[in-house]
């Protein structure tokens, strides 16, 4: 188990990460999800060794402040991968056992199991540099999993990759970590790629953690305006909860567990789309996706997006109705 206790980072008069406290149980994956420049990349490398800091890392109660990188048992990936371009793929993915002399006829079997387990079956005499993009983060991923580390840090892993391909090596990525029963901590600042991939996300803000707790918890329970912000909600509004309903200006949807009174609600680009609510507007824009299309409406009072998998005309009025699947409740 990693513990993280009161960890700070400064330059100079630059606080980049302020009294921080994690915990990652041994087989769950975490997310570190922020945007650029809150601390998180930092935070990853004082738990790797890379960077020195005030406070404790310790691992089943070991403290790792004295002990260097290659001692710590801890995998490292990175978004780029750092991929040896002199070694073929099984070269990179055998090179960690060959530091721990891992016997040859081991390494072997060891690296046809990971990158049958990556999809990349057949690849070991590939050159890396004749790889794509996905292809040589899988191998990255086989490199650091092969010494079977006892915890496994990957820092922006997928952001070098184009949005199709993230999605789909974010759910494979998801897959594997637990197939593997392997202990994660994942820096990134993709909200879908943190919740696709975490049992646990923790939301960092300006080098502290804001906000932690499961996926469906963060992204339906935002703890303030400016993380439900970050989490996609373009527009915040008024709304009461009453018995179990949560009544907007856009409509009244199911909400259990809602305590009754004023709420203030934040809502998803897909939270509106046309159908027979209240409030009506005029479309001004639209945005072609690959499966619908996003279109803004002026209501007079909120300039708002609507997805509709068709695009009604610039110019058009349409009636907005609520999807309650894409609503979430701001805690204060």
């Amino acid at each position: 188990m990693l513990n993280v206790e009161g960890v700070r980072v400064r330059y100079g008069a630059v606080t980049a990460v302020s009294d921080v406290d994690i915990q990652v149980a041994d087989g769950e994956v975490v997310a570190l999800l922020g945007p650029s420049g809150c601390g998180k990349s930092t935070l990853l490398r004082v738990i790797a060794g890379l960077e020195t800091a005030q406070g404790r890392v310790c691992w089943d109660g070991e403290d790792l402040d004295d002990v260097p990188v290659h001692r710590r048992g801890f995998g490292l990936v990175f978004q780029d991968g750092q991929l040896f371009p002199h070694r073929d793929v099984a070269g990179n993915v055998a090179f960690g056992l060959r530091m721990v002399g891992v016997p040859k006829a081991e390494q072997d079997f060891r690296v046809t199991e990971l990158l049958t387990m990556v999809g990349l079956a057949g690849y070991e005499s590939r050159k890396v540099t004749e790889l794509s993009g996905g292809e040589q983060q899988r191998v990255a991923l086989a490199r650091a999993l092969a010494p079977r580390p006892r915890l496994l840090l990957l820092d922006e892993p997928l952001s070098a990759l184009d949005r199709a391909l993230r999605e789909q090596l974010a759910i494979d990525l998801a897959r594997l970590l637990r197939e593997a029963g392997t202990t994660a901590l994942v820096v990134t600042h993709d909200h879908d790629e943190a919740f696709t991939l975490a049992d646990r996300v923790a939301v960092m803000r300006e080098g502290r953690i804001v906000q932690e707790g499961k996926p469906e918890d963060v992204w339906r329970y935002p703890v303030d305006e400016e993380t439900a912000r970050f989490l996609g909600c373009g527009l915040v509004v008024d709304g009461e909860g009453r018995q179990g309903k949560l009544i907007t200006e856009f409509g009244t949807v199911d909400f259990p567990g809602i305590d009754d009174g004023p709420a203030r609600v934040a809502l998803r680009p897909t939270a509106l789309e046309p159908g027979d609510g209240p409030v009506s507007g005029v479309v001004t824009a639209q945005l072609h996706r690959r499966d619908h299309v996003r279109v803004t409406v002026d209501t007079g009072r909120h300039l708002v997006d609507a997805v509709t998998p068709t695009a009604p005309p610039t110019g058009t009025t349409i009636r907005l109705t609520l999807n309650p699947d894409a609503v979430a409740l701001i805690r204060k």
